[in-house]
C-alpha cells in the first residue's frame, strides 16, 4: 500500500466536498446515492471527503466512541468502492477547528424556523421520534449549518449529493449569499465561494422492509461489507409484490421493493420485469437471483476492504495526511472571513 499522497491537483483544478457521517459501515444506498459518482468524478476535480464525525454526535452523542471506531470503518468503505488516495483525501471533521468556528458565525445568519422547514430535517426528527421517543438537540437542528460550513470553508465548486440532501444544500446556498451580501467587499466580491449541486442520477434506494429510506438505525440496509451468506439471508427477506401470492400470480414489478434492486444490479432486469408480470417467475426464484447478482458486485468490494482493513494504520496515516492538507485550506479561507467580520485582530 503507497502511503505517500501525491501532491494536489493544479491550484486551477476546481474542488468537490463531500463525505459520509461515521454512525456505522455503508450500504448500498450510499453506493449508488453518492459513492459511485465521487469515484467517478475524483479524477476530475480536486476531491475531498469528509468523515463527519460531529455531525455523527448528533445522533450518537451518548457513544462517542462508537463514532470514533466508525470513521476507520467508513474510510475503508470509501477505499474499497475505488477512492484512489493518491488524487483524493478523507478527512476527519472535528480535526478542522475553522469547521466549527464557521458555523458559529453561520447561526446568526438563520432563523429557527427555517431550519425547522428543511424537509430533510423534519423527516429525520420524526424518524427520531416515532422510532425512539428522543426530542431533538439543538445540535440535531442545527447540522445544516454545519453542512454549510463544512462545504464553505474548502472553497467547493461542486457538490455532489442524493435527492434527500438537495434540502441541505440549498440551504447552504442561501447562507453563502446572504453572508457575502453582508460582509462581501465594497465592489461586490463575495468572501465566500457559491457551490454548485451535482443530483445523483440515481433514485433513493428503498430498504429491504420496502420503506422509501435505506438507513442504518431502521435495520433495512445490506452493507457493502456484508458477507455473501448474509447478502443472501437479507435478501430473502425483502418485501415483494403484496398481491403475488402464488408464483403463477401475475406480479407488479413496480411495487416490488426486490425488483427496484434488480434494476440496479442485475442487467437482465427488463427480462425479470416481463417473467414477473406474466406469472413466470416465482418470488423465491427472483430473491435467490438477486442475491446471486448483488454478490457479484460487491465482492470486489470486499476484497479490496479486506485489503485495506489488514493495514488500519496506513490507513489511519493517509486520513490524518488528507486532514492536514484540508486544514491548511480552512485555515485561508477562515482568515477571508475573519476579515470580512472585522475579527481579524492580528495578535502574535
Amino acid at each position: 500500500m503507497n502511503q505517500t499522497q501525491a501532491t494536489p491537483q493544479a491550484t486551477n483544478q476546481k474542488r468537490i466536498l463531500t463525505g459520509d457521517r461515521p454512525t456505522g459501515k455503508l450500504h448500498i444506498g450510499h453506493l449508488f446515492g453518492s459513492l459511485q459518482q465521487r469515484v467517478a468524478l475524483q479524477h476530475q476535480y480536486q476531491t475531498f471527503v469528509l468523515l463527519a464525525d460531529v455531525q455523527a454526535l448528533t445522533d450518537h452523542f451518548h457513544n462517542p466512541a462508537l463514532v470514533r471506531e466508525n470513521v476507520l470503518e467508513v474510510a475503508l468503505d470509501n477505499l474499497a468502492v475505488g477512492l484512489d488516495p493518491n488524487v483524493s483525501r478523507l478527512v476527519i471533521q472535528s480535526q478542522i477547528p475553522q469547521i466549527a468556528e464557521l458555523t458559529v458565525f453561520f447561526s446568526n445568519l438563520v432563523t429557527l424556523s427555517r431550519l425547522q422547514q428543511n424537509p430533510t430535517v423534519k423527516t429525520e426528527i420524526a424518524e427520531k421520534r416515532s422510532l425512539f421517543g428522543e426530542s431533538v438537540t439543538y445540535g440535531f437542528l442545527g447540522y445544516p449549518v454545519s453542512q454549510a460550513a463544512d462545504i464553505t470553508i474548502f472553497d467547493a465548486d461542486l457538490v455532489p449529493v442524493g435527492e434527500d440532501q438537495l434540502p441541505q444544500l440549498e440551504q447552504t446556498r442561501e447562507l453563502v449569499r446572504k453572508f457575502n451580501s453582508i460582509y462581501g467587499k465594497a465592489d461586490g466580491a463575495g468572501i465566500l465561494k457559491e457551490p454548485q449541486i451535482q443530483l445523483s442520477a440515481t433514485p433513493r434506494v428503498r430498504g429491504l422492509d420496502g420503506n422509501s429510506k435505506m438507513g442504518k438505525s431502521l435495520g433495512n440496509a445490506v452493507y457493502l461489507s456484508d458477507s455473501s451468506v448474509t447478502v443472501g439471508e437479507k435478501v430473502l427477506t425483502a418485501l415483494t409484490d403484496p398481491l403475488k401470492a402464488r408464483k403463477t400470480d401475475p406480479g407488479r414489478p413496480e411495487v416490488c421493493t426486490v425488483f427496484s434492486y434488480h434494476q440496479m444490479f442485475s442487467p437482465n432486469a427488463p427480462e425479470i420485469a416481463l417473467e414477473c408480470r406474466s406469472g413466470a417467475r416465482g418470488c423465491v426464484d427472483c430473491k435467490l437471483q438477486l442475491a446471486r447478482s448483488i454478490n457479484t458486485q460487491l465482492e470486489p468490494i470486499r476484497q479490496t476492504r479486506a485489503f485495506y482493513q489488514s493495514r488500519p494504520k496506513d490507513v489511519m496515516d493517509l486520513v490524518m495526511e488528507g486532514t492536514r492538507e484540508a486544514g491548511a485550506i480552512a485555515e485561508v479561507t477562515l482568515a477571508r472571513v475573519k476579515e470580512g467580520l472585522y475579527l481579524n485582530y492580528g495578535f502574535d
